[in-house]
Parts: C-alpha cells; structure tokens; sequence
C-alpha cells in the first residue's frame, strides 16, 4: 500500500492527490504514506480499494489512464523490494527465448502481489494466457458496470514489457467488482 501511495503521488501530484481526498470521504491522514504502515493486510485491502474508487470518481473517464500508468510504474519498486528469491527468479527470465518469457514473468508478478499461494494463478489458453487474480483488493466492496482493475492491468502490461520488450493487448474479461467470482485477464497473444 505505501508503494502505491508513493507512486501514486509522484504521479498525480501532492496537490492532486489532497484534492482527491478533499472531494472524497477518506481521511486527510491518508496524505501520509506512513499511516499505512499500521494497517493490517485487510484494513489496508480496504483502503487500496476506496482509494481507487475515490480516484475513479475524482477522473471520471480519465481515471482509467491514470490508474494504468500508476500500476505501470509500480513493477520497478515491486521488483526493487522483492525478496532474494524473486529477484533470482527475475534474473532466469530474460535470458530466456522470448516467446518463453511471458508466462515465468505473469507467475513473477502473481507472486509478488498474492498474499498467500493461490490468491493469483496463471493459466496457458491456447494460444493466450489468463492472470485470474481469485482475491483482487483493489474490487472490495465496490461495484461497477465495467471492470475497474486497471492498476492490476497496468502491471500486468508493464511485466510483460519488462519481459519481452513488447507491448501486448490485455483485457480484463471479468472483474469481481462487476459481479464476477475473480478478477481475469487476457493477454492476446493469437491472431
């Protein structure tokens, strides 16, 4: 959660980000990125998620773009913080042929960003890949029409640059906060 208020005020702004909270119900505590600190793992889902809708109603239509930029910023401080055995892991993916890249770094990025084994899991669909994220934080007692997990997407996408040096097309076919039972994206990989 610091990580993201961190990269999320570098991003937006200080200035903006007091704004987001002065039209929002969140506390002004919430300017400061220690706060969190004290939060256990559910207080702190909780957060993550308000604050997002906070920053979707604050943007309207904008906020998708913000949002994906942000989560496209967080992976080089989630991998900068990752334990010894992440990084390991980091450093045996890009050696690899580049079409093998892809699924190793989704399960690198399910790894940092579940809890517990199984929040995350990547699946091969021929010829596509699906990141189903069972747990989703950021979809907590929200509601939306659309999908709503564009941080998650940003990282998502920025994974999957680091590793292959290509952008690829990613959707989020069903999202908790819109009525699905997980959180699932697609990364398109056949024609």
């Amino acid at each position: 959660m610091n990580r993201f208020i961190e990269t999320l005020s570098a991003g937006i702004g200080a200035d903006t980000y007091s704004g987001v909270l002065a039209n929002s119900d969140l506390p002004k505590d919430w300017k400061l990125p220690g706060y969190f600190l004290a939060m256990n793992e559910s207080q702190a889902a909780e957060s993550y998620a308000r604050l997002q809708a906070a920053l979707r109603a604050y943007y309207g239509r904008g906020a998708r773009g913000i949002l994906l930029r942000i989560g496209s910023k967080l992976w080089e401080p989630l991998m900068n913080d990752a334990p010894i055995q992440s990084k390991a892991r980091s450093a045996l993916i890009r050696p690899l042929p580049r079409a093998s890249r892809r699924k190793p770094a989704l399960e690198l990025l399910a790894g940092r960003l579940g809890a517990a084994s199984g929040d995350i899991a990547v699946h091969n669909e021929h010829p596509d890949l699906l990141f189903v994220d069972y747990v989703s934080p950021g979809t907590l007692r929200q509601k939306d029409a659309a999908p709503v997990c564009f941080v998650t997407l940003g990282l998502i996408r920025e994974c999957l640059y680091w590793a292959t040096g290509e952008e690829h097309d990613i959707e989020e076919q069903h999202c908790k906060a819109a009525g699905g039972q997980h959180c699932e994206f697609r990364i398109i990989l056949g024609a």
